[in-house]
């Protein structure tokens, strides 16, 4: 079995994490693309939904999508979670080939990450490339032993961010709809996040 793993806050989960989960499935071939919501991310500092809010949202978002699931293993470990530390966990329990995706942006930081050299024996990594990325630009400065194990996934770009969401949403703006699905929006304003 082939899987990709995608992670992140979700704080919303928008059209950009699905549109990339889609892309990968297609470009990689993968059977399935595991979504994990961090329990807290060793990163990003700013987040305003809970971690079960966070889940919850994904759920919502991979309905009706055969080949995305959702994995509760960061929420459950708790602490801040190390994609190093997950995907060993994946692999004892889920034995298979492993592609962690990111985006040219997070790549540019994965040697700052804990462990990239175990994370890159533990999988390879299928790396988004939208404008203003160019495949060129993904791959600056990158060392080999990264470069060899790149897999790129063009697509088209998503022009919205989760803190351009949770911005809109605190404003009341409707304009939302087009980057957040149905039941996402109901979950957020009848649990009255982001000011909803």
């Amino acid at each position: 079995m082939k899987f990709g793993v995608l992670g992140g806050t979700f704080d919303p989960p928008h059209a950009g994490h699905l549109a990339f989960a889609k892309a990968a499935i297609g470009r990689l071939e993968l059977d399935e693309v595991l979504l994990l919501p961090a329990y807290r991310n060793p990163i990003k500092t700013a987040r305003s939904a809970s971690a079960k809010d966070r889940l919850e949202m994904v759920r919502r978002m991979a309905e009706g999508e055969p080949k995305l699931s959702v994995s509760d293993i960061e929420i459950t470990r708790g602490g801040a979670s190390y994609m190093v530390e997950t995907l060993m966990e994946l692999q004892m329990v889920r034995p298979g080939d492993y592609w962690l995706l990111l985006g040219a942006d997070a790549l540019r930081s994965f040697e700052a990450w804990k462990n990239p050299r175990k994370i890159l024996k533990l999988c390879r990594l299928g790396v988004a490339i939208r404008p203003p990325f160019s495949e060129a630009d993904a791959m600056r400065g990158l060392s080999e032993e990264i470069r060899e194990k790149v897999d790129l996934v063009p697509m088209k770009p998503i022009d919205i961010s989760s803190t351009e969401l949770r911005a809109r949403l605190e404003k009341g703006s409707g304009l939302v709809r087009l980057f957040l699905s149905a039941p996402v929006i109901q979950y957020i304003k009848q649990s009255h996040l982001y000011g909803a």
